[in-house]
């Protein structure tokens, strides 16, 4: 595991990083325009393991990418290894029904610097730069994010603007977790039924002025405000898309 590897995977260069704020916020973009969130192992029936080893190999060397624990697990690693001060945390996803899923349904990263900051490089089609816990909003290309502190200030929503509301997609504590508290959900998200990962696959990326998305049969491509959405045709057309515009080569 080196992490002069990690960041050529991700186009960072070392020598101006520092453990702040804009070097945080650099690197965070920087690993969501270069690795997507896939679920290509778990359509594939290969089991995740949640070591950083097999992450690192995965994610780093095979340049493959993965979903919320591979990639803010190993990216918390990264971070940790660059002098921030970094915890994991569980997340619990909100449901169609309104209701929220289990502990470690969802994994972030909480850095510690002047102020505390949410960072999430797994939750797909989400916020490109640290995220305050203050309330502050910070708006992208994706949209607009805040913090709501909940009524006993020790829970917290993450919240999206959509439609001109504020609706929460997940919500969390700062508890520090370790990496083999997610081992269960881990299991769970791969081989559940009722899980979104084992339904269809998915390979999603940001772009500079948008995102590209392989979903089940679909390739979806926004810029900007403006989306469109095409039937792919065949399985070899869908494993050309994803070599030539993830970089992925889904045979292996």
């Amino acid at each position: 595991m080196n992490v002069q590897e990690y960041l050529k995977r991700i186009g960072a260069a070392s020598e101006s990083l520092q453990a702040d704020y804009e070097s945080l916020r650099w690197i965070q973009r920087r690993h969501m325009l270069s690795v997507p969130f896939e679920n290509l192992d778990i359509v594939n029936s290969r089991p995740i393991k949640l070591r950083l080893e097999a992450l690192f190999e995965k994610i780093a060397v095979m340049h493959r990418g993965g979903y919320c624990y591979e990639l803010n697990g190993l990216f918390g690693w990264l971070l940790q290894n660059l002098v921030f001060s970094v915890s994991l945390i569980s997340g619990r996803v909100l449901r169609d029904d309104g209701t929220y899923g289990p502990e470690f349904d969802h994994m972030a990263l909480l850095v510690h610097l002047e102020k505390e900051y949410l960072v999430d490089v797994g939750f797909g089609d989400s916020v490109r730069s640290p995220l305050p816990l203050s309330g502050d909003v910070v708006t992208d290309i994706s949209g607009s994010y805040r913090i709501r502190v909940g009524s006993n200030e020790d829970t917290f929503y993450f919240q999206k603007m959509t439609k001109g509301d504020w609706l929460t997609e997940f919500t969390f504590t700062k508890t520090p977790r370790k990496l083999t508290e997610f081992d269960e959900m881990n299991r769970y998200q791969q081989t559940s039924p009722d899980s979104h990962f084992t339904k269809k696959l998915i390979c999603s990326l940001a772009t500079a002025d948008g995102r590209i998305t392989v979903s089940g049969d679909s390739l979806i491509e926004t810029i900007g405000t403006a989306k469109t959405k095409r039937t792919i045709v065949s399985v070899k057309e869908r494993n050309d898309i994803l070599r030539q515009r993830f970089g992925i080569d889904a045979t292996r």
